[in-house]
């Protein structure tokens, strides 16, 4: 489904199956126990979502946010002499400080956040529609047992479990949207609106919304349902796109006619099951373009990551200066 009223529908109106193979719930599964928030329904899911929402209210980001600031401002000031950045292991570390903070962990944020894409990764091979080459399921195993490793000293019940879940959700999400909003932004040469405190906001829901962090939203029908004017039955996979539903694909970022909220929202998906984190991603994704503007970096080296859960760049190397760009291996 393409359409932006279809979309909604069937995140909003149709019964899902959240634990079925090939969805989220599934690859959820993967890395944490039974009852993590994909895959919950009714009162659980309430109570789950009341567990986490001091953490990621405003002010539980509030209380955060000098941690990942403080990341920009060492990994950015390279660039101030005249050298070059590479945006992808700053938004993993600016990833990881923000999971260590959620869990109270002391355990390294470069080797949590490195962990935990991992575990998304191999969870999400294991789920993929299609044939699966071999050992995806023991890969999915290692890679989780590894991040409870680095996490067993802070998440000793199941509400701690919950939160290492959402901190699984929160690095791949991270790791895949801010360098390729940062690269949006210096190809559209927007760095003028990123450093106004007035466009900024408007400029990062327009961004959130053209890279679309998770651009695919596989569901299965848990009961019989019409969408798009086709009857969907139980057990019917649903392939649900959201970058096309949000406009992505014909719609460039435009501070001055944005999308509407309830349109630019869905990249978060809708109704009781969408992002809890959608506030912090909004706040990280702020101040990492109020952090970059005044450089107006270009980027000089790009390569895709082939093998993240989420659409990401493996690298993404920047340098201050608006000179023409020079882009290798893209």
């Amino acid at each position: 489904m393409n359409g932006t009223e279809p979309y909604r529908h069937a995140l909003t109106r149709i019964p899902l199956d959240r634990t079925a193979a090939g969805t989220t719930g599934g690859a959820a599964l993967e890395l944490s126990v039974k009852g993590a928030l994909f895959d919950q329904e009714g009162p659980n899911h309430r109570d789950a979502r009341r567990t986490i929402a001091g953490d990621l209210s405003a002010a539980g980001i509030e209380r955060l946010r000098p941690v990942w600031q403080d990341v920009l401002a060492r990994r950015l000031s390279p660039l101030s002499e005249g050298r070059s950045v590479d945006l992808v292991p700053l938004t993993r570390e600016l990833a990881g400080v923000t999971v260590c903070g959620l869990l109270d962990s002391t355990a390294s944020p470069e080797a949590v956040a490195k962990a935990a894409g991992a575990a998304a990764a191999a969870a999400v091979r294991h789920h993929l529609p299609g044939p699966r080459r071999p050992g995806t399921a023991r890969a999915a195993a290692t890679a989780t047992a590894r991040l409870e490793a680095l996490l067993d000293t802070t998440t000793s019940n199941s509400s701690d479990g919950l939160r290492a879940m959402l901190a699984v959700a929160a690095v791949s999400t991270t790791v895949a949207a801010l360098p390729r909003a940062a690269a949006w932004c210096a190809d559209a040469r927007l760095w003028d609106q990123a450093g106004d405190d007035r466009l900024r906001p408007a400029l990062v829901d327009e961004l959130l919304r053209v890279t679309a962090p998770a651009p695919l939203l596989p569901r299965v029908a848990a009961g019989a349902a019409t969408l798009g004017g086709r009857l969907v039955r139980p057990g019917d996979r649903l392939m649900l796109v959201a970058r096309n539903a949000v406009r992505a694909h014909d719609d460039p970022p435009d501070v001055h006619h944005p999308a509407p909220p309830a349109v630019a929202q869905l990249v978060f998906g809708a109704g009781a099951h969408a992002c809890p984190g959608a506030r912090m991603a909004r706040a990280q994704l702020d101040d990492t373009l109020a952090a970059l503007a005044p450089y107006r970096p270009s980027v000089v080296r790009a390569r895709v990551d082939r093998g993240a859960a989420l659409p990401s760049w493996r690298c993404l190397v920047v340098r201050a200066g608006s000179g023409p760009e020079r882009h290798e291996d893209r």
